[in-house]
């Protein structure tokens, strides 16, 4: 009897193997695809309508697009029209600026579509346009701030050199970002990115995969996310310490010893804030998709989105980095809020240097009438 009883154990457990292995084709990691949808599992859609994502999600979109709008729109504004002389760095910050702000202007509908518990009503077309705008802008941001990092290690390392830097290969360094970037962006129109819940009765975008397409998905945010984001950062990391090494070194100097750290607390300040932003959002869309294609029953969706969330807080950080590095930038802003024009600047610039010479030489005169009352 008891042996009639394993074997109907045994009979039991390969019939349970074979209808998992029978619906592996079928289930993805949101559950069910349907000709109408799918039909998500208990965890996604525990996700899809929680506070999480109807709540939390788009306030801190509002604080993205409240800062980073005016914020972005002044950078460029300064680097177009308030800075004169034109170089590498500026470059590549104007450029930067402009990828945070085409991210940012599409904030609102991600806000409209949080606050509408997460149901798309904009169209598929519009669904994939924001998608890629999404992600493009951000890995533009990323290029753009590595090749900030290596323009700066190479101001600071070596600054004869750096001085000869021709613009034209900023500009093309630049124009080849772009280009490459959304050219990687296409797959992303290539397969459905609203997709209707059925048992939510919402139309989602970009939140849940259809399991049919779940491995072209994957294996694009892999490639993305291992390209995008692993080897900027890279780079990033290598330029900043070895600027860190060239600054240590160079602490010898009284002179320029104020400079040195100020320049260090700068540069350490700008790499966490880069990796705080980056590094949590890319590491789990790496996590998440290789969970995906392995089946996984739990694959930290709800970790990943709100990671990616946080990580578009950098387009409102960037600003007051620029700020902070640049004086001239400190003063062009300064000079647009007080709506004074290139020539009145120009006019205040001249006179306070004539003051400035003339203070000296009045010094230099009565320091002169001093040693020569002390000699007689």
């Amino acid at each position: 009897m008891a042996l009639r009883t394993r074997w109907f154990q045994l009979f039991l457990f390969l019939c349970c193997v074979q209808s998992c292995l029978s619906d592996k084709d079928e289930r993805g990691f949101t559950g069910t695809e349907t000709k109408d949808g799918v039909w998500v599992q208990t965890l996604p859609k525990q996700v899809l309508s929680s506070h999480l994502t109807t709540v939390f999600l788009p306030i801190i979109y509002i604080i993205v697009f409240a800062v980073g709008l005016p914020t972005n729109t002044i950078a460029i504004w300064v680097f177009l029209f308030r800075t004169k002389k034109k170089h590498p760095s500026s470059i590549y910050m104007a450029n930067l600026a402009l990828s945070d702000l085409l991210f940012v202007i599409w904030v609102p509908l991600k806000i409209a579509y949080h606050f509408n518990g997460n149901n798309w009503i904009y169209g598929e077309g519009l669904c994939k346009v924001m998608v890629a705008f999404f992600y493009g802008n951000m890995y533009c941001s990323i290029s753009f701030i590595a090749c900030i990092s290596v323009q700066r290690y190479w101001a600071v390392v070596h600054p004869l050199t750096h001085q000869q830097t021709d613009n034209r290969v900023a500009i093309g360094v630049s124009v080849m970002i772009w280009v490459l970037v959304w050219l990687i962006t296409i797959p992303l129109y290539l397969y459905d990115q609203a997709v209707k819940v059925t048992n939510l009765n919402i139309i989602t975008c970009h939140d849940v995969t259809r399991p049919s397409q779940k491995k072209m998905a994957a294996g694009y945010f892999l490639t993305m996310g291992t390209l995008g984001f692993i080897v900027p950062t890279i780079v990033c990391i290598l330029s900043y310490v070895y600027m860190l090494k060239a600054l240590r070194n160079s602490m010898g100097d009284p002179a320029i010893a104020k400079k040195r750290r100020k320049a260090l607390v700068l540069i350490i300040t700008v790499l966490v804030m880069f990796l705080v932003c980056f590094t949590p959002s890319n590491i789990m869309l790496l996590v998440h998709y290789i969970l995906l294609l392995g089946e996984a029953k739990y694959n930290l969706y709800g970790f990943y989105i709100t990671t990616l969330c946080l990580a578009s807080l950098n387009s409102c950080f960037d600003p007051f980095i620029y700020y902070f590095i640049s004086e001239e930038f400190r003063d062009h802003v300064k000079n647009t809020f007080l709506c004074r024009s290139q020539r009145t600047v120009e006019r205040m610039r001249v006179s306070f240097s004539a003051l400035k010479n003339s203070n000296k030489s009045n010094k230099y005169t009565s320091d002169s009438g001093n040693t020569q009352s002390t000699e007689c």
